[in-house]
């Protein structure tokens, strides 16, 4: 049985290629990072991840460990803080080995309106939501290179490709997602690192739900949706899980668009 709710029972698929694989995730501790997490350890992966919520970090942890798969390590870090993001990594690349994954997944759509951005928010908004990716995949590349390839999954946004307003730092680091994705991607292949960028709609998570799901955003689903329903994280997970899975061998540069046929 799945430690996270709702994540289609057992007809969905087994990747072997991700047992025993180390993998690194940021902002695992809730919402589409603990669907990541928990979908990983449950393909019998070895996951380790950040975060700066702590309590929920623990639990997930806690609740994993208790439904009989391996424990993921937590450190609580703040990603803006390069050098204890370096360092986190490495300590804990010493602890499972170097890492097969790397999913950045940690990020933050606080909404701004344009005339309000100051030099100072920008740079606080480009550090979470853009810097640390870059960074990780440093962490990480030397790793992969000596284990003969591995995986990196970005997450992006579909805000940027709707032309969304009321967060345009947000939108300008996601859209800038794409072309780290695909110049890494470059960079990377001939060590056989896959570079992939998997970008949600809007995703039912805690926070969106309490924050900004009302009914004038019911409607705007059912309307702008191809499919019936809302997006789940676990529906997020699945598509990191094939793309860090052997499977998609041959993906790597493209842009995965998990929204229901929102864009």
């Amino acid at each position: 049985m799945s430690a996270v709710k709702n994540v289609g029972g057992d007809k969905l698929a087994h990747f072997p290629s991700l047992k025993g694989k180390s993998v690194f995730v940021t902002g695992g501790g809730s919402g589409i990072g603990e669907a990541i997490v928990s979908a990983f350890a449950e393909q019998g992966a070895r996951v380790a991840f950040v975060d700066i919520e702590t309590a929920a970090s623990e639990a997930l942890c806690q609740r994993l460990a208790d439904a009989g798969f391996s424990k993921p390590l937590f450190r609580h870090c703040d990603i803006r803080d390069i050098p204890a993001l370096q360092a986190a990594m490495q300590a804990m690349a010493q602890e499972l080995g170097d890492f097969d994954v790397l999913v950045n997944n940690a990020a933050n759509d606080q909404r701004h309106q344009w005339q309000d951005v100051t030099v100072d928010y920008w740079n606080d908004r480009i550090a979470i939501n853009q810097r640390p990716m870059f960074f990780t995949c440093q962490a990480v590349a030397p790793g992969m290179q000596k284990k003969g390839g591995g995986a990196i999954i970005n997450l992006s946004s579909i805000s940027w490709h709707l032309s969304n307003g009321g967060y345009p730092v947000y939108t300008t680091a996601k859209a800038a997602v794409v072309g780290l994705t695909r110049g890494l991607a470059r960079d990377l292949g001939p060590h056989n690192i896959r570079v992939n960028t998997v970008s949600p709609g809007w995703v039912m998570t805690e926070r969106q739900v309490a924050l900004w799901l009302d009914a004038a955003g019911e409607e705007d689903i059912k309307r702008n949706q191809c499919l019936p329903g809302k997006l789940q994280p676990w529906h997020l997970a699945r598509m990191v899980l094939f793309l860090a899975a052997d499977d998609s061998a041959m993906c790597t540069a493209q842009e995965f668009i998990v929204d229901a046929g929102w864009a």
